[in-house]
């Protein structure tokens, strides 16, 4: 499946299927947003802002940032909150093909995937493939229905302020709403917009 998926969109993901199911049970209907775009079809703008926000390391990793997973470790032995390392490989994973659940066998299986993701698919597609099936919001899959539903504009439109407002709600789009910005999602918005004047679209030709 990995191997075949290197080369066809995903009709759908393990998320959106699972949140439809949901959907139809508890609604009657499954409400779900999403449409593929090709890489071509996407901002300079928002694949920058995402790399900025999500992972730095994504061009230079093998899958898994070791020095954010150690931190990740330290923190969260003295801290209630626990703070993640997930790298976009890692998220791919487990968006396209796994759950939810922070359990051992799920972080295991997660791994596995995250290796053959990156033995078999280029960064680009990882990146691809990542901004397709990422959350924006409930019901909203992919950068495709996101920027038509927040922006009216399809995904090669987008300007860095509203590429970089995306990226500050991937940690929870559930809890950050594009609507009604909290001031942290403002914070975060501003810092990501710096990171990707730090970083520079040069990072784009090492996918």
């Amino acid at each position: 499946m990995v191997v075949t998926l290197k080369f066809i969109p995903p009709i759908t993901s393990s998320f959106i299927l699972q949140k439809m199911i949901s959907n139809i049970f508890n609604e009657g209907k499954s409400n779900i947003k999403y449409e593929w775009v090709s890489m071509e079809e996407i901002s300079d703008k928002l694949k920058l802002a995402v790399i900025a926000a999500e992972d730095q390391k994504f061009v230079d990793h093998w899958g898994f940032d070791i020095d954010e997973i150690s931190k990740a470790f330290k923190s969260n032995k003295n801290n209630k909150r626990i703070r993640g390392a997930s790298t976009i490989t890692q998220q791919t994973a487990k968006n396209l093909f796994l759950w939810s659940d922070k359990s051992y066998v799920r972080k295991g299986l997660e791994a596995y995937l995250t290796i053959l993701l990156e033995l078999f698919w280029t960064k680009e597609r990882i990146l691809e493939v990542y901004l397709n099936i990422a959350e924006f919001g409930d019901n909203i899959y992919g950068v495709k229905s996101a920027t038509n539903k927040y922006f009216g504009v399809d995904p090669i439109k987008l300007n860095g302020a509203q590429s970089a407002s995306l990226a500050a709600i991937l940690p929870n789009p559930k809890r950050f709403l594009i609507q009604s910005p909290t001031i942290n999602q403002q914070r975060r918005s501003a810092w990501i917009q710096l990171q990707m004047k730090q970083l520079g679209y040069g990072i784009l030709n090492d996918l």
